[in-house]
């Protein structure tokens, strides 16, 4: 099976979830900047103060700072395999991936696009009950998605690495999905 993974889709598509599972039973590491964004908002620090103001707004904290935590991540890996969940979410995230992934001699092996309707992503977010899920704030990340991250579907698809996965129907369900596409 393919361990070098990045997961797309929109907020609320499953990603956290999946990668979870996915990486306890195949032994990956975890890299969700969300959940890393989330600890920083949690700890009270400076970029954790910036960051939440961000994140309240819908809106994508900045390449720089993303770029920066994943790097450090991916340094303290003593190799094995990894999921990147929630970063590159644009094609200049992805640009400037490429490089810290060549120099690690770790490139991506398949892009993982999780695939929901609307309707039920926001019935899947609003009942997380997280702060900054209301139904506005999600419209907007929809829209934010549909701008800056969609367009990462047709590169990753000219790079041959994209696999498509339909995210409806019980987690169990999706995770076989996922796991006979990556073998």
């Amino acid at each position: 099976m393919k361990t070098r993974l990045l997961f797309l889709g929109p907020p609320g598509a499953g990603k956290g979830t999946q990668a979870a599972g996915l990486c306890e039973s195949h032994a990956m590491k975890h890299l969700s900047t969300g959940d890393l964004l989330r600890g920083e908002v949690a700890a009270g620090s400076e970029l954790g103060k910036e960051a939440e103001a961000v994140m309240n707004r819908g809106e994508l904290v900045s390449d720089a700072l993303v770029l920066a935590i994943v790097e450090s991540q991916m340094k303290a890996l003593d190799g094995g395999g990894w999921l990147l969940d929630g970063f590159p979410r644009t094609v200049p995230q992805a640009e400037a991936l490429e490089p810290l992934l060549a120099q690690l001699r770790q490139p991506i092996e398949a892009v993982v696009l999780l695939e929901l309707d609307d309707a039920v992503l926001i019935e899947r977010m609003l009942s997380r009950g997280r702060a900054d899920d209301n139904e506005a704030v999600i419209r907007n990340r929809l829209e934010v998605y549909r701008e800056k991250t969609a367009p990462l579907i047709d590169y990753y698809k000219t790079l041959g690495l994209l696999i498509s996965v339909p995210a409806e129907g019980s987690v169990d369900a999706v995770t076989q999905r996922i796991i006979k596409a990556l073998d």
